[in-house]
């Protein structure tokens, strides 16, 4: 895309669904210039008409080759389908380690989908700090199947809750403690369970240790369906289509609790730019604080408190 093109004609590309203006739109927000947040404001009213899925679980799962059979299963059903895959960072560049181009080569010339790596930059929440701009930037462009891959880190990956309308948590049998892995938060955010790599020994072992640690949660619990997949085979997967779009049918959505979870991604959101900004900042007061914290003289929460109440960080 020519870069002589007004912000108006990029913005207007973006919203017919054109793959580059995407791209483009993609690349500026990573890099926080300020194209990104003109546009971020211009697509805000034309959001709401994609579906996401979140897919997370822990490593070695298979989660990657599990989602680019469920995108085919969506391709048969005439959904475009763009895919948010959130990767390790590089400790070098902060990059993308896995990166896009070696993901979900069957589906490389495909029109009808766009994939796109993200550097997780040591999130601990299992998404990219931009996944949800990436998320309503795909929306806009008029993909209506939106799927984000998180890192795969473990049971800390609940910010997939935010960001999906349906979340599936992927397990598979012959992971050690993989079972155990998934109890509290990430357990508890699961609207679906897949137990991958069905045709291994312990499947159904899997599947029952799943469905026993559901029995165990409140009454009032929202219902969770388990099922078993096998994603290299495709064995499984147009079943777990036919659940997820069983669900997004019954009204579940991430803009059900709108209030709570913009509440909560507004928090998180300020966490990430004050963080951004204190390891730039040189001020006389900051390093007061500092050091009377390196003196025992304040307890760490003493000392944020203090940084808060002491400056005001970024422009209006």
């Amino acid at each position: 895309m020519s870069q002589a093109l007004s912000r108006t004609e990029r913005i207007a590309a973006l919203m017919n669904g054109d793959p580059a203006a995407l791209a483009r739109a993609i690349s500026d927000v990573e890099r926080q210039r300020p194209a990104a947040r003109s546009t971020l404001e211009a697509i805000q009213p034309h959001l709401g008409r994609a579906r996401v899925i979140g897919v997370t679980g822990v490593p070695g799962a298979g989660k990657s080759t599990l989602i680019s059979r469920y995108v085919t299963e969506l391709r048969r059903a005439g959904r475009r389908v763009g895919v948010v895959a959130v990767d390790p960072s590089s400790p070098i560049s902060g990059g993308a380690v896995l990166g896009d181009r070696i993901r979900m080569a069957e589906h490389a010339t495909d029109p009808g989908v766009f994939v796109r790596s993200l550097a997780s930059r040591g999130h601990a929440g299992g998404l990219s700090p931009t996944a949800t701009h990436v998320v309503d930037l795909m929306d806009a462009a008029g993909w209506d199947r939106i799927i984000v891959e998180t890192v795969g880190a473990g049971q800390g990956e609940v910010d997939i809750a935010d960001a999906a309308d349906v979340r599936i948590v992927v397990s598979a049998p012959g992971l050690g403690d993989d079972v155990q892995a998934l109890k509290a938060g990430i357990l508890e955010i699961a609207d679906v369970l897949v137990v991958n790599k069905a045709d291994l020994a312990g499947a159904d072992q899997t599947a029952a240790q799943l469905a026993s640690m559901l029995a165990l949660r409140a009454e009032h619990a929202r219902d969770v369906s388990i099922c078993k997949t096998t994603a290299t085979t495709g064995q499984g997967v147009a079943e777990l289509a036919v659940i997820v779009e069983t669900r997004l049918a019954a009204g579940d959505s991430r803009r059900g609790c709108a209030a709570q979870r913009a509440r909560r991604m507004v928090a998180t959101a300020a966490g990430n730019l004050l963080t951004r900004e204190l390891r730039e900042l040189e001020a006389p007061w900051l390093q007061e604080i500092c050091e009377r914290l390196q003196r025992g003289q304040s307890d760490l929460e003493s000392a944020a408190r203090a940084v808060l109440r002491s400056a005001k960080l970024v422009d209006e």
